[in-house]
């Protein structure tokens, strides 16, 4: 399994000042290093960091099953993850929500579930054994905020 972080163009754009998913610029905050999750780095902007709050989607285009939610960033450039295994971002819950989505970016239905922090690579494996599932994608299970993608292995 592979673990993405977001979209490095548009996260570099939105730095650069560019709008987010709702053509806003992203507010600048302070952390305070608690459950502000960057989807760049996978891991938590460090307490007292500049961080952006801006809304996002991450699929391709609007559609139906396009989902739209808040995301935070670290304001100054972070390596983007691309380490093996599991991202210090799935080290914070005791849960998550993962849901499988087909090669068109629709969610394949029967496949959202809360799952227990432990159980998200067995259960994403279970899902990867299904032909349909081209991706998962892993939420918050208390906010629903977007957190990371899951591949196959190629």
């Amino acid at each position: 399994m592979r673990y993405t972080s977001y979209d490095q163009a548009f996260v570099d754009a939105v730095r650069a000042g560019g709008p987010d998913a709702n053509g806003q610029a992203a507010e600048r905050v302070v952390s305070d290093g608690q459950g502000k999750p960057c989807r760049c780095c996978l891991d938590q902007v460090p307490d007292g960091a500049i961080m952006l709050i801006l809304a996002a989607r991450p699929f391709p285009e609007p559609q139906p099953y396009a989902e739209l939610g808040p995301i935070f960033l670290c304001a100054e450039a972070c390596i983007p993850y691309q380490d093996a295994g599991s991202p210090p971002i799935l080290s914070t819950s005791p849960d998550y929500l993962l849901k499988a989505y087909s090669q068109d970016n629709r969610i394949i239905y029967g496949t959202g579930q809360i799952t227990p922090a432990a159980q998200v690579e067995p259960y994403a494996s279970t899902l990867f054994e299904r032909a349909d599932v081209a991706y998962v994608d892993v939420r918050s299970s208390r906010n629903n905020c977007f957190l990371t993608r899951i591949y196959r292995d190629d």
